[in-house]
């Protein structure tokens, strides 16, 4: 045995394998820039229908091209309590399906005859996509050019893999030890095991499939290969599942169990048919003649419907076993408060976190607004009942201040965002800033409203009618800010902007009337240097409500 060229082929491999996972990695990252806002809008639509779940897994998947990044995608949706289990289980079950793609394409790039090779002429376009992606102006080519690029690289580390192969299937002793590992269970746990290692069950189903075309193994030792990779590729679920809360841990069980389950009714099946004198090799040999690239292809895609098919009426029954297997367990947490639509799993999906960073900040929103409301009825009431839940309030939004701005900056710095995405982002500094100033100011109201209670004294029913006027005034420009910075609607933020200059005029109009009733003695000059401080604050509040809405303007394409 020539031990050089052994070491010559293992090296080969391990750069084709490489070159698999960057350009696996690439395309990955630019689908997911390019197409961020319809995974928004497709993961959005998850309900306890189970058919639109595996919809979405399968079509989430199909265009990212990751099943790993789907599965820690809903491990994180799961933890923050944003889906079921019932329903992070059937997207697992789609993501199975949409994963199958990948083989799919690899089949194909190892199709052709003699003359040039499908898998050439797809390498091909690794150097188009470079000079796009080099010499392009705007965002939306340079992305398309990193789309071909990774294609094109996913066939250049194809060949590289398929070259080895050829030189290990030229060496008798090593087609000898490969065709004496006939096992199933041995090979099962084998495809398991390197699946685990790479972290990748893609590029281990196309090594099989490398393996299968050029005669190293049969296609059943690919098959068996094939399906050993199914439950290696649970390991990325159960890293992210680790590191985070119950559920998230449940749905990286059901994960697995899925798969085993998948893998033991196939061998169980195998058996049956062993007993006929077939196997799964013979019947795609006779579905697809003279292509064993097909042949495994097929049955990679066969096995994962086949699978969803037997698991889908039974997702009740394994969400109840999961619950059984890790029951709930209370957990002393580190800080009173945690950010509710976001943990770093999401990372791995940078255009969907973009999305749940929205959720975060209109809920750090409607925390603001409540202690505007708090502290203004403290004012008006001198009732300080509310005060344990406003102070509580006040300790979570700047909690959410520090640590949604330290996620932002961690989001930012990953790939695959599109420039729409950035944009938003490096607003959103400014808009968790604006937001925690607004509670900072109902803190300063309800000291004004403190000094009131000790001095004895409190406001005129004149005083009192102008502040709740004031308050609804501060509560209509909330909900239409609002509405323009979760919807991007320029027709909100115009009249948001009208409602802030209604403000500004109103608060002048009490400034006015306050002279006027210092001046008639009704107001003494301690309670009014609160009311006037206080409508000072209000109207500052208003400016920040606006300046989290006008971080629209940068979405849009228009000159405003």
């Amino acid at each position: 045995m020539d031990v050089s060229a052994i070491i010559t082929s293992l090296l080969t491999l391990l750069s084709g394998i490489g070159v698999f996972l960057i350009a696996c990695q690439m395309m990955s990252s630019n689908l997911e820039a390019a197409s961020s806002e319809r995974l928004k809008k497709l993961f959005s639509k998850a309900s306890d229908n189970k058919l639109l779940g595996v919809g979405i897994g399968a079509l989430g998947t199909a265009a990212i091209q990751s099943s790993g990044a789907t599965t820690v995608m809903t491990i994180g949706f799961v933890n923050a309590g944003i889906i079921s289990l019932s329903q992070a289980a059937t997207i697992i079950y789609g993501a199975n399906i949409g994963t199958t793609v990948t083989a799919q394409i690899v089949a194909l790039g190892l199709s052709g005859g003699s003359s040039v090779s499908t898998s050439v002429i797809f390498s091909a376009l690794a150097g188009l996509g470079a000079f796009m992606g080099i010499f392009a102006k705007k965002s939306g080519p340079r992305t398309l050019g990193g789309i071909l690029a990774g294609f094109g690289l996913l066939f250049v580390g194809l060949e590289l893999m398929s070259g080895s192969m050829e030189s290990f299937a030229a060496l008798p002793g090593v087609r000898t030890f490969l065709s004496g590992i006939g096992n199933p269970l041995l090979l099962v746990l084998l495809g398991a095991v390197l699946t685990a290692i790479i972290q990748s069950s893609s590029v281990m189903t196309s090594i099989a499939l490398t393996m299968v075309v050029t005669g190293l193994i049969g296609i059943d030792q690919g098959i068996y290969l094939t399906l050993g990779s199914n439950i290696g590729s649970c390991v990325v679920a159960l890293i992210a599942g680790l590191t985070s809360g119950t559920n998230a841990r449940r749905t990286a069980l059901i994960h697995l169990l899925f798969n085993c389950s998948g893998v033991a009714v196939f061998m169980l099946a195998a058996l049956g048919l062993g007993a006929f004198g077939l196997s799964y090799g013979d019947i795609f040999e006779m579905a697809f003649p003279a292509a064993p690239q097909l042949q495994l292809a097929m049955f990679h895609t066969f096995f994962n419907i086949v699978t969803v098919a037997i698991m889908l009426p039974l997702t009740g029954a394994l969400v109840a076993l999961v619950r059984k297997m890790i029951p709930e367990r209370h957990v002393v947490q580190d800080s009173e408060f945690s950010l509710q639509f976001v943990d770093d799993n999401m990372l791995r999906t940078p255009p969907l976190a973009v999305s749940q960073v929205k959720r975060e900040i209109l809920r750090m929103a409607d925390l603001a607004i409540g202690n505007v409301d708090r502290s203004i009825e403290m004012a008006t009431d001198l009732d300080f009942t509310a005060k344990n839940m406003f102070e509580r309030d006040e300790r979570e939004l700047n909690f959410i201040n520090r640590e949604l701005i330290a996620y932002v900056v961690r989001l930012n710095g990953r790939s695959g965002l599109g420039e729409k995405d950035r944009d938003y982002l490096s607003g959103t500094y400014r808009s968790v800033r604006d937001l925690e100033r607004i509670g900072d100011y109902a803190e300063n109201i309800v000291e004004y409203a403190m000094a009131l209670q000790g001095s004895g004294q409190q406001f005129s029913d004149d005083a009192k009618y102008e502040i709740s006027q004031l308050k609804t005034l501060l509560h209509r420009l909330f909900s239409l800010a609002m509405d323009a910075y979760r919807n991007e609607d320029l027709a909100s933020l115009d009249r948001a902007n009208e409602v802030e200059e209604e403000i500004d005029d109103y608060t002048r109009r009490m400034e006015e009337g306050h002279i006027a009733r210092m001046e008639k003695g009704i107001c003494t000059p301690s309670v009014g240097a609160q009311y006037l401080e206080l409508s000072s604050n209000a109207e500052r509040i208003a400016d920040h409500m606006i300046n989290v809405a006008k971080t629209i303007k940068t979405l849009n394409h228009q000159n405003i």
